[in-house]
């Protein structure tokens, strides 16, 4: 069931849950006399655990064991209003929608670009996506060595779309990016599908793969593999991430 549920709504139930816990052993108990900041602490090890309990991916134990501590530090440090909303406005600018996608900024390596650029016709005309183009540099490059390619890039964050536009703009004519949600998109128009995304979408990736790639396309994914389907070829890219790239013949 928890399966159903988007796991910050998860991470919110358990900051909640472990934030009125721990008030509750505060206010029913005299003998232990901790200060603010250690009663966080105790309050982050809670969530920590408990969303290890329920098997949340790892990395979210870190978030929950800092979450509450990092808030009475700013408290404590009297840090402006102005700057958290900053550094908000920030985070949104090149994040974006993360919080629903859990699909994090990720800007593939050079590494990639050589491997890839070994991968797509030398003369043949092709089409080429790039899901979540990020700051567009990947498409910029290959489109400036493959001129029998049309390369597309689809973006959904602020910050890195702009990027990615201007580049685009002032760069080889045969790339295009575009803002909106690659869900949209028909992928039957591409030839070669690139995704450098997270986990958490790779099996309706290739769900919308399946029902909408012509035969004899080839979606490529960047570290990330696809659950209960073996790829046709993998690639070790030995670069900084020591990550592969995985392909999959339709």
């Amino acid at each position: 069931m928890l399966k159903r549920i988007h796991p910050g709504i998860i991470a919110l139930l358990i900051q909640i849950v472990t934030i009125l816990l721990i008030c509750l052993i505060v206010v029913l108990q005299t003998t232990i006399e901790l200060s603010l900041f250690e009663w966080s602490l105790l309050q982050g090890l809670a969530a920590g655990l408990l969303s290890y309990a329920l098997r949340m991916p790892v990395w979210w134990m870190p978030i929950h064991l800092g979450f509450i501590p990092l808030i009475v530090v700013a408290l404590a440090l009297n840090i402006s209003s102005t700057v958290c909303l900053v550094l908000f406005l920030g985070l949104w600018l090149i994040y974006g929608k993360t919080y629903k996608t859990q699909v994090p900024l990720y800007l593939s390596s050079n590494r990639v670009t050589q491997v890839l650029q070994s991968l797509l016709p030398e003369s043949n005309r092709f089409s080429f996506v790039d899901l979540g183009s990020g700051c567009g540099g990947l498409l910029s490059h290959l489109a400036q060595k493959n001129r029998n390619g049309v390369f597309y890039g689809i973006e959904a964050a602020p910050l890195p779309f702009l990027i990615s536009k201007l580049r685009s703009l002032f760069g080889a004519k045969n790339c295009a990016i575009t803002w909106g949600d690659f869900w949209q998109q028909d992928f039957s128009q591409y030839d070669v599908v690139y995704a450098y995304l997270s986990p958490v979408p790779m099996t309706a990736l290739w769900e919308k793969a399946s029902k909408e790639m012509r035969p004899g396309s080839l979606l490529i994914s960047n570290t990330f593999i696809i659950p209960g389907v073996a790829a046709d070829k993998s690639i070790q890219l030995d670069d900084f991430s020591n990550s592969a790239l995985y392909l999959w013949k339709i």
